[in-house]
Formats: structure tokens, C-alpha cells, sequence
């Protein structure tokens, strides 16, 4: 029965303008929020799929070394994480968040689709007091041996404790001992295939430069100013990104060991697809979000989509000048200190640290003209923390350079009998993600209902003590190794669990700052300057990343004792330095808080 007002009774509200869809909720958040979840899920098993596999790809398919494969890996993460600042600019002034999404998708998967074809593996070699000498490789019940061969002769290649190597023949007597720094090992690898993984790792980094800011900006959209449900939104919208990075970072190592590298990047590119397709056929379920700016949509606006398309497009190529300079970087002289490093750091590097010197400030500079004092004040934290963010992703990721490496080396392959390679490791962090991400979301709204829950810079300074006591835990767990030098799988687990409540400290959290902290009319340009950070924290991830190097022959260590007192040198000065930091911030939080106005 429908009651019908008359003059007598009160009139209700007219509501006819108001979409009734607009009140539906998912988990006590706006309903929206279930597709932007699942678009990034789709997105990040695609990115997370094809990062497990990138550098042992790079050690084993290509055969570079440590340093270079770390390098080219820190270089690559770095452009994904740079491209966002100019992604989320084109949004908010051309674009709208929505079209440079799809735009973005549709470029990644092209790019995963083109890393499919990586051609015959590299052929290692080996040059011994200058002589360069063929080396193969056998498989004997799994476990594999390197053999110099030279004439009718092939010496097996064994490392030694002191840097020398030692070639033994079929009885195992030494045949010759070669000095620390006489041989050099490498690989002869096609030009054109190295061509073609560059092109597809430069599509990747434009392609995500428009996905990733823009994403996050239309999660935030959905939740008004103070709305106190948005940090347990953006933990909510986090978990689907590790839901996505699980499944990926177990199938695609399978696939690529079972089938082969193509199978892996190829699944990855399945994977883009899907997000992509999520936001090209919303059904009109994203209307509202997203848009282009209003003089645009109106058409008073000329809409300058398809020029720049065009130009990402011609991005491409300049991404991959950028990886050849990288890839010819020469190490700095030893002796030149901080001025020399400096010097010595690719075009890519330069352009990085540039980037981030000047647009802080500048920015900085242009709340303090153009804003309020509280807004100036507000910012000024953001970039305090913003700082703080480039040193913990710089040691976090690890994950997928030195640490995949040390899980490959270094690390039983199992867990409770269940086989796990080194690629799939990656999945340990992804699935303490996904199961602590709820508890996570319930104790922040927990405690914020008791006045209890820590304010931003505390939850910063506990995630930079969290990676450091996780690194020590890996640490701790190497003194127990036994006469093959491997830790079992469960210590690198553990990292990754402490790791894991670290970066729920931090990354949801860390962007749902950015949008509460940041002047109204630049929060796109400040997510990507969010992202910003974390690219120059993969690119020094990967210098740092070069200091864990060990020597290899065809992408193999011949001495796992070097290898293993190499990485537990290299994670104790990160875990020192992360403590030491994560500490001082915690003492900052009291005048940062002040400077947040309210800002929870």
C-alpha cells in the first residue's frame, strides 16, 4: 500500500532525481567499490605474474649477471612508479581517471603479450685469463653442473671461498685454479630479442603511468571528505591487489617452468585483459566517476584524448633509449665518492632523482603561495612522509631482485614436503596480505572507535621497524643452515609475514593520506608524486640490490657458502638502517600530527 500526501500530512522529500543505486553498499562501502577491487585484482595478477618471473628470466633466459639483472629489474620497477606522475596530471586535466585506465590496461597487456617472445636462451661462455672458452650445462637427477670446455677436455666449474675458481676434471683433481678476477663469465645473447624484452618493458612502464594514480584517485572519489570509512576502503581495495598478485605469483613460475617463459608472461597478459575489460564494460556502474573534467564532457572543451594517446605511444621508444643507457651505465671509479656516484648513474637515474629534488619542493612552494596555512601545513606533512616512503620500499623491495635470488640460491625448495620454486616465493607476502588485510581493516576502525587507533607517522614508523625486523629474522635463520647452505623455506616465510604487516601499515594507508592530505584541485598530480617516491625507491632497491651481487656462470652460483655470507651482509645493514630510521620518525609523529589538522 502506497500512502498518498494530502495537504493534511507532511510531504516527503522528492527523490526522483536520485539514483536508488546510489545507497546500495558492499561490506559497508559503496558498491562501486567491488568493481574498481576487482579491476586492480586482474591488473595486479598481470604486473605481480610477470615480476616473479622478470629476474630469474633475466639470470637464467638471458644468463646477465647479478649486477645487470638487478639493475635492468630496479630500472623497470622504477619507470612503473614514474610514469604515474604524469599519468594521474594528464587524468585530472584532459583525460579523466576513467579513460586513462583503460588506455593504460590495454597498453600493459600488449606489453606482457610482446615479453612472450623472448627467443633461444643465451648461450654462456666463459673467458679465463683471456681466453674465451664454451660453457655447458648438464642436469643430473635435478641438480645442475657447469663444465668448461676446452679442446677435448670439460673441466667442471667450482667456486671457492677466497673469489678464485677451480676447473676440475672427471675424477675431480684440480686441472687449473684461476685467481680471483680471471674469469669472467657471461652470456652471447640476440640483440634483436634484448630489443624486443625492452620494447615490451617500456610499454609495460607508459602502460601503467595512466592505470595506477587513476585508480586510486576513483576509489577516493567514492568517499566524501571525512568520511571515516575510506582507510578501511583503501585496506578493503589493497587486499584485491594481493588477491590478484596470489594467484599470479604461484601460476605464472608453474607455467613458466612447466611450459616455458612464454606460458608465465602470456597468463599475465590474460590476466590485463580481464581489468581491462571490467572498466570498458561497466555497464554504466562507473557513471559519475571518473569523468573527464567538466568543460571537456560538456564539449565547450576541446577533448585532447586521441593527441595524447599519441604521444604515450611515442614514450615508448624514449623508455627504451633510457634501458639501453641503463644497460651501458658504467660503475662509478672507485674512490670518487658521493660526487662520482652520482656522476656515474644512467640517464634513467639522473632523471629519477631529479624529478623527485625538484617536484617536492616545487610543489611545496606552490601550497605555500596558493594555499592556506593549514593546507600548506597539511601538505608539508604529506611530504615528510612521502620521504619516509622512498626508504621503505627501497628496502621492502627486495622481494623481487635479491631476495628471489636468495630464495633461488640459498633456500630449500620446499615447504612441509610441498615443492616451492624461487619465483613462487613471491607469493608468501601476497597471501599474508589477503588474510591479514581484514584483521588489519577491523583493528583500525576498532581502535578509531575508542580513540585508540596510531596516527599516520606512527603507523609509518612502525611499518620501517617492521621490514627491519624481518630481515633480521631471515638473518637469525641462516645461522642454522646446514653443509648445502640453504635456509629452510619457512624462515623466508616468516620475512615475509613481518614484511606483510609492515606494508599494511603503510601502503593503504599511505594512500588514503595522499587524498585527505592534498589540496583538492591537485590530488591526482599528488598520488602520482605519491608514486613518485616509490620509483626512486626501486631504482636505489636496485643499486642495492647490485651490493648482494654473486658471481655466476651460465645464471648459477659455483660457491653457495660466498653467496649465502654475501646476502646475510647485505640484510643486516638494510635491517640496521631501516630500524634506526623507523625510529626517528616515530619520534617526529607529534609535531607531523599537529601539522595533519585532524587528519586520522
Amino acid at each position: 500500500m502506497v500512502d498518498t500526501p494530502t495537504a493534511d500530512s507532511p510531504r516527503e522529500p522528492d527523490i526522483t532525481h536520485i539514483n536508488p543505486a546510489a545507497g546500495e553498499t558492499w561490506f559497508g562501502h559503496p558498491r562501486q567499490l567491488a568493481r574498481l577491487f576487482t579491476t586492480e585484482m586482474w591488473e595486479r595478477f598481470g604486473y605481480y605474474g610477470m615480476r616473479a618471473l622478470l629476474t630469474l628470466y633475466l639470470t637464467k633466459h638471458f644468463v646477465f649477471g647479478d649486477r645487470a639483472a638487478t639493475g635492468l629489474y630496479g630500472g623497470y620497477t622504477a619507470l612503473v612508479y614514474l610514469t604515474p606522475l604524469v599519468g594521474g596530471y594528464l587524468a585530472d586535466q584532459y583525460l579523466g581517471a576513467k579513460r586513462a585506465v583503460k588506455f593504460g590496461a590495454l597498453l600493459m597487456a600488449v606489453g606482457y603479450f610482446v615479453l612472450c617472445f623472448g627467443g633461444p636462451a643465451a648461450t654462456p661462455y666463459a673467458v679465463v685469463d683471456g681466453t674465451r672458452h664454451t660453457v655447458e650445462v648438464t642436469t643430473t637427477a635435478g641438480t645442475e653442473a657447469r663444465y668448461v670446455v676446452d679442446g677435448a677436455q670439460r673441466l667442471r666449474i667450482k667456486g671457492n671461498d677466497d673469489g678464485s675458481v677451480s676447473l676440475l676434471r672427471q675424477n675431480g683433481a684440480v686441472a687449473q685454479t684461476v685467481a680471483k678476477g680471471h674469469f669472467v663469465s657471461d652470456g652471447e645473447r640476440s640483440p634483436f630479442y634484448i630489443a624486443v624484452l625492452l620494447i615490451a618493458l617500456s610499454m609495460v612502464s607508459v602502460g601503467n603511468g595512466f592505470f595506477k594514480p587513476n585508480i586510486s584517485t576513483m576509489v577516493g572519489e567514492l568517499y566524501a571528505q571525512g568520511d571515516r570509512r575510506r582507510d578501511s576502503g583503501f585496506t578493503i581495495f589493497y587486499m584485491g591487489i594481493n588477491l590478484g598478485s596470489l594467484g599470479s605469483q604461484l601460476l605464472c613460475p608453474w607455467l613458466a617452468d612447466a611450459v616455458g617463459w612464454w606460458a608465465g608472461f602470456g597468463l599475465a597478459a590474460i590476466g590485463m585483459l580481464f581489468s581491462w575489460a571490467l572498466i570498458q564494460f561497466n555497464g554504466g556502474k562507473l557513471g559519475g566517476y571518473g569523468e573527464p573534467p567538466a568543460g571537456i564532457a560538456a564539449g565547450t572543451v576541446k577533448d585532447r584524448a586521441l593527441g595524447i594517446y599519441a604521444a604515450a605511444l611515442v614514450g615508448v621508444p624514449i623508455f627504451y633509449l633510457l634501458f639501453v643507457n641503463l644497460m651501458n651505465a658504467e660503475p662509478p671509479v672507485p674512490g670518487s665518492g658521493f660526487v662520482g656516484y652520482v656522476a656515474s648513474l644512467s640517464l634513467m637515474g639522473k632523471l629519477l632523482f631529479g624529478t623527485f629534488l625538484v617536484s617536492v619542493p616545487g610543489i611545496l612552494i606552490w601550497s605555500f603561495i596558493a594555499g592556506s596555512r593549514k593546507e600548506f601545513q597539511m601538505m608539508l606533512a604529506a611530504m615528510v612522509l612521502v620521504t619516509f616512503n622512498v626508504i621503505f620500499w627501497t628496502l621492502f623491495e627486495q622481494a623481487g631482485s635479491s631476495l628471489t635470488l636468495f630464495a633461488d640460491r640459498n633456500t630449500q625448495p620446499e615447504l612441509w614436503g610441498i615443492p616451492i620454486s624461487a619465483g613462487q616465493t613471491q607469493f608468501f607476502n601476497a597471501f599474508f596480505i589477503v588474510t591479514l588485510a581484514p584483521v588489519m581493516s577491523w583493528l583500525w576502525t576498532s581502535l578509531a572507535k575508542r580513540g585508540l587507533e596510531p596516527s599516520i607517522p606512527v603507523k609509518f614508523g612502525l611499518a620501517l621497524v617492521g621490514v627491519g625486523l624481518g630481515f633480521l629474522f631471515l638473518v637469525w635463520g641462516t645461522t642454522f643452515v646446514g653443509p648445502d647452505f640453504k635456509v629452510a623455506m619457512w624462515w623466508l616465510a616468516g620475512l615475509y609475514l613481518i614484511h606483510s604487516v609492515a606494508e599494511l601499515c603503510i601502503s593503504p594507508v599511505g594512500l588514503s593520506m595522499i587524498t585527505k592530505l592534498s589540496i583538492a584541485r591537485v590530488v591526482g598530480l599528488m598520488m602520482g608524486v605519491w608514486f613518485l617516491s616509490i620509483s626512486v625507491a626501486q631504482y636505489v632497491a636496485g643499486v642495492v640490490a647490485q651490493f648482494a651481487s654473486v658471481e655466476t656462470v651460465g645464471g648459477e652460483v659455483t660457491n653457495l657458502k660466498v653467496s649465502l655470507d654475501t646476502y646475510v651482509r647485505v640484510f643486516v645493514t638494510i635491517s640496521e638502517v631501516a630500524i634506526v630510521l623507523g625510529v626517528v620518525l616515530l619520534l617526529l609523529s607529534w609535531p607531523l600530527k599537529k601539522w595533519m589538522h585532524g587528519v586520522k
